[in-house]
């Protein structure tokens, strides 16, 4: 039985992606060796849904961050123009004001930057080109925290037209034994810009 990690579906045969959400689906776990062929990605387009990019947004710190960041700028924003009105505040109502607008310009430009790399993600899972790369690392990110778990953050690299590129993807659901140092895994990268890459299935 195949789960898919970001809405839970349960699929008794593999499929690459879930009916559901649209999510790349984990490769089956039982009877694989590292020695193994890997299986070939499907071929583009894959159907993966565009709105799965907010399946990735939601699991990162950043846009976690941004969020928090544009929350915190609202509501200073609005204390401060309070005061304002208020006049008998002026001073601090001023500073609130300022530090408010600062918040919410560096939250919404995070949400935004973060959103964009996430549709990057999602375009390069349904047209990417295949290739063989290799795992680096398999690590927990100590630096981001996400609902009270730290994500997984894996690093790979790989070759696109005679050049070495690197990658990393960040995750939450748990990495099973494909994702260790060293085993052979399958990138996807545009071929105009191969800095826009992403492993397959997506963890």
């Amino acid at each position: 039985m195949t789960t898919c990690p970001w809405c839970g579906t349960n699929y008794d045969e593999f499929r690459t992606n879930c009916r559901n959400c649209g999510g790349p689906l984990p490769l089956p776990r039982p009877g694989v060796e590292r020695d193994e062929p890997l299986p070939m990605p499907p071929p583009a387009p894959r159907p993966i849904a565009d709105s799965f990019a907010w399946k990735l947004v939601f699991s990162d710190g950043w846009f976690v961050a941004g969020t928090v960041f544009t929350i915190l700028g609202v509501t200073f924003s609005c204390v401060g123009l309070l005061m304002l009105v208020a006049i008998v505040t002026l001073f601090i109502g001023i500073l609130f004001t300022l530090l408010g607008f600062a918040f919410l310009a560096g939250g919404v430009a995070a949400l935004i930057w973060r959103y964009q790399q996430a549709r990057k993600t999602v375009r390069v899972l349904q047209v990417g080109q295949a290739v063989r790369g290799e795992i680096i690392s398999v690590e927990p990110n100590y630096n981001v925290r996400v609902n009270g778990r730290n994500p997984w953050l894996v690093v790979y690299r790989f070759s696109a037209h005679g050049r070495p590129y690197q990658g990393q993807v960040s995750t939450l659901n748990p990495v099973g034994h494909l994702f260790r140092a060293g085993n052979p895994v399958y990138v996807l990268y545009l071929p105009d810009t191969p800095e826009h890459n992403a492993i397959y299935p997506h963890p």
